[in-house]
C-alpha cells in the first residue's frame, strides 16, 4: 500500500500546484479595482533579460482604480511602460519621470463578459490538468497491480481515494471561479 500512498501523495501535490496556478491566473485578471497582483504576469525586457515587473519596481495602489509603479532603476522606466502597454491589461501608463501612473478605466459590461469567458477558460485548463494528473496516477497504480506490487483491493482503495482527491481539487477550482465571476460582475 506504500506505493499507492506515494502515487496518491504525488498526484495531490501536483493538483495543489494546479490550484495555485489557477489562483495566480485568476489574480492576473482585473476586476473593477486595481491590485498589485494584476502585474504578476508582466515581464519586462530589462537589458536583454525578461524579468518580472515585481523584481524591478514597487507597486502601490493608492486608490481603487489607480496603480503607482516606482522603478528601482529609473533607466528601466521606458521598458516597464512598454511591457505594461503591451500586456493584456488594456491600460495606458504615463510617467512623470519618477513614477509610472496607471489609471484603470471603468469596466464596460462587454469587457466584464469577456473577462468571465477568459476566467472560465483558465478554470477549464486547470481541470484538464487535474484530469491528466489523475490519469497518470491511476496508470501508475494499475502498473503496480499488474507487476504484483499491490493487490486488487489496494488498487481499488487507491483509485477511490484518487477520485476523492480529484473531486476536492476540482471543487476548489469551481469555488474560485464562482468567486471571481461575482467579483467581475460587481459594479
Amino acid at each position: 500500500m506504500a506505493d499507492v500512498a506515494s502515487a496518491l501523495k504525488d498526484a495531490e501535490t501536483k493538483m495543489n500546484k494546479a490550484v495555485e496556478v489557477a489562483k495566480d491566473d485568476f489574480a492576473s485578471i482585473r476586476t473593477g479595482r486595481a491590485h498589485p497582483s494584476l502585474f504578476n504576469k508582466v515581464m519586462v525586457d530589462y537589458y536583454g533579460t525578461y524579468t518580472a515587473l515585481s523584481q524591478l519596481a514597487s507597486i502601490q495602489v493608492p486608490e481603487a482604480r489607480m496603480a503607482l509603479i516606482s522603478p528601482f532603476d529609473k533607466g528601466a522606466m521606458a521598458s516597464i511602460e512598454k511591457a505594461i502597454r503591451e500586456s493584456d491589461l488594456g491600460v495606458n501608463p504615463g510617467n512623470d519621470g519618477s513614477v509610472i501612473r496607471i489609471n484603470f478605466p471603468q469596466l464596460t459590461e462587454e469587457r466584464r463578459k469577456e473577462y468571465i469567458k477568459v476566467v472560465k477558460g483558465k478554470a477549464e485548463d486547470s481541470k484538464i490538468s487535474m484530469r491528466n494528473i489523475r490519469r497518470a496516477a491511476k496508470e501508475a497504480m494499475e502498473k503496480m497491480e499488474k507487476d504484483g506490487d499491490i493487490g486488487k483491493d489496494d488498487l481499488a482503495r487507491g483509485e477511490k481515494e484518487l477520485e476523492k482527491v480529484t473531486a476536492d481539487h476540482v471543487a476548489k477550482i469551481d469555488e474560485m471561479l464562482k468567486h471571481k465571476e461575482v467579483e467581475l460582475l460587481e459594479v
